[in-house]
């Protein structure tokens, strides 16, 4: 009794350890924002700010286009969910219902094309959007996320297509309904909540995303709220850390509550689809 007592302990312990790990550079970032230069200066680092100031915000505001980087951000995360669910949903119902030797090679490639690193595929699509005159263009990021979100929008979506019972097409069918009105009045508002998740997941991937708009992005007008806050970093390296943190808690916010609100929509997708498989 004694040693199980102890085993749930350290179970619980190692738990909140984990937590704590995970908690802390969000909490450091609370931290930092509102502290004065000072105090970030001094030689006893403090958790709670013992003079909370504002300050960190107007200067990161005053000295970065952030409202601007925001809305391009905005703009290729939002088109790059729309275009994802809209090329992922057709797609993944045909793996789901179409069983075959072809839809079982596409869906193990989907599963390979997760483990590609982003040097992979960064030259291919470089010369892609250079061919297509895309570079340094919102449309040719968006694009790229589009293609990096999609493999994961098509394993969720796969998930929940085979969580819609067959018998209701089969019932829809019996009544008289075609096959496009079936899949149009029936089973897409059966996946409207995968529809919504996956959607939201290709939005926070791209709101995320700092190495393709680093590298695919040139003009500072057309640059993303990632790469604007790498300007906070002197050329000698030294970061200016009060107004950085500040604008990097800002930046985190937006996915913060979107990953909030999906994220047990996306642990029944996984959980769905590998049971259905």
């Amino acid at each position: 009794m004694r040693a199980r007592t102890g085993i749930r302990a350290g179970q619980y312990a190692a738990l909140l350890a984990y937590l704590v790990f995970l908690a802390f550079p969000l909490l450091w970032l609370l931290s930092t924002a509102f502290k004065s230069p000072r105090e970030l200066g001094g030689l006893h680092p403090t958790w709670i700010p013992r003079h909370p100031t504002l300050d960190n915000f107007r200067q990161a505001f005053d000295e970065q286009p952030l409202l601007h980087a925001a809305l391009n951000s905005l703009l290729a995360a939002v088109g790059a969910a729309v275009v994802a669910v809209a090329i992922a949903t057709p797609l993944a119902y045909v793996m789901a219902r179409r069983r075959s030797a072809l839809t079982r090679a596409a869906t193990g490639w989907v599963m390979v094309s997760q483990a590609f690193p982003l040097v992979l595929v960064i030259i291919p699509l470089f010369l892609v959007l250079k061919n297509l005159r895309l570079i340094n263009s919102l449309a040719g990021l968006t694009l790229v996320y589009v293609v990096w979100a999609l493999p994961f929008a098509l394993w969720m979506l796969a998930g929940y297509v085979r969580a819609v019972p067959t018998e209701v097409e089969e019932a829809a069918a019996v009544d008289g309904a075609g096959r496009l009105r079936t899949l149009v009045s029936v089973v897409a508002p059966l996946l409207a909540p995968g529809i919504a998740a996956t959607g939201l997941f290709a939005f926070v991937t791209a709101w995320n995303e700092f190495f393709f708009a680093l590298v695919l992005l040139k003009t500072p007008g057309k640059q993303t709220l990632p790469v604007v806050l790498t300007h906070f970093i002197g050329a000698e390296g030294v970061a200016d850390l009060g107004p950085l943190a500040a604008a990097a808690f800002l930046a985190t916010l937006p996915s913060l509550v979107v990953f909030a609100l999906i994220q047990r929509r996306i642990t029944g997708g996984m959980l769905t689809g590998a049971v259905k498989n």
